[in-house]
């Protein structure tokens, strides 16, 4: 388990090595897997990163190039250089349960290292608090993300609007926030990424509000609808992605926005007051 903070490291050292070009669709998804198989992504040959990613291996070489180098084993020779190390194998004796969990702590561990610098969602903080209503998107995976956010967000924010189902009433409740005074939008979007979700991003943007985005990548489909995208990994070992890092980064995103709410501590004590008098909750 000693090569967990490694694998953290390579995983931001990738982010790192594909910002500022500009990437085609197929050319992110490349990026997206490489950063999910960071650890392996040295030792993966362009059939093997091909398969995984779900693109032909002509598109792994077009990548490669894109990103400056001659061709695809430059890249990887690349990625050696910078970062030596053992392929990851799977811990002896773990089962596909550890091995899931253990994929999700190295996902934690890669937020952490994204959160050394807290700008970013510092910056996420002040547009969430200062938008009266908060509109926060989420639909179909995404949509628990979207829903956990909101519960705990209406304790402190005067005005939270849940969005969790799609149709042609999406874009009416997004005119519905704007003229009611909203200024941004925050959206969870997790894969499988619904055209909808994109197609809504885009019409908020053109209504007038900033939109922050918590992905799984700082290349999924949403990331060029978005002013302001904050990544955090899903876990991919089971049947059904796993999002310990989007919902914890959730977490961080309120702490950020109660920091810019003068009156957040007032409310989360009015509430207490009034559930203890209801009995809401057992002790």
């Amino acid at each position: 388990m000693d090569e967990t903070p490694d694998a953290s490291g390579a995983a931001a050292r990738l982010q790192k090595l594909f910002e500022g070009h500009r990437l085609t669709p197929t050319q992110r998804r490349i990026a997206h897997c490489m950063v999910r198989r960071a650890a392996d992504a040295p030792f993966l040959s362009s059939v093997e990163l091909a398969e995984l990613a779900g693109v032909s291996q002509p598109s792994v070489t077009r990548f490669a190039v894109a990103l400056g180098f001659d061709g695809y084993p430059g890249l990887r020779k690349h990625l050696r250089d910078v970062a030596p190390t053992e392929r990851s194998a799977d811990q002896t004796g773990a089962n596909e349960y550890q091995q899931a969990v253990q994929a999700e702590i190295d996902n934690l561990r890669h937020l952490a290292t994204l959160l050394a610098d807290p700008e970013p969602v510092a910056r996420a903080g002040r547009l969430l608090a200062a938008s009266r209503p908060l509109p926060v998107l989420g639909l179909r995976a995404a949509s628990a993300q979207a829903a956990g956010f909101s519960y705990f967000a209406r304790k402190v924010h005067p005005d939270v609007r849940l969005l969790d189902e799609g149709g042609t009433m999406l874009a009416d409740r997004v005119d519905a926030a704007v003229a009611a005074g909203a200024s941004a939008l925050l959206c969870f979007a997790l894969p499988r990424h619904p055209r909808e979700v994109v197609a809504a991003l885009e019409y908020a943007r053109s209504a007038g509000l900033a939109v922050v985005t918590v992905a799984d990548s700082a290349f999924a489909p949403v990331a060029g609808h978005s002013d302001l995208l904050l990544p955090a990994a899903v876990g991919t070992g089971l049947a059904f992605d796993t999002a310990c890092a989007p919902m914890l980064l959730g977490r961080v995103l309120l702490e950020a926005m109660c920091d810019e709410l003068p009156d957040a501590q007032a409310r989360l004590e009015e509430f207490d007051a009034r559930a203890a008098a209801r009995g809401l909750f057992e002790d």
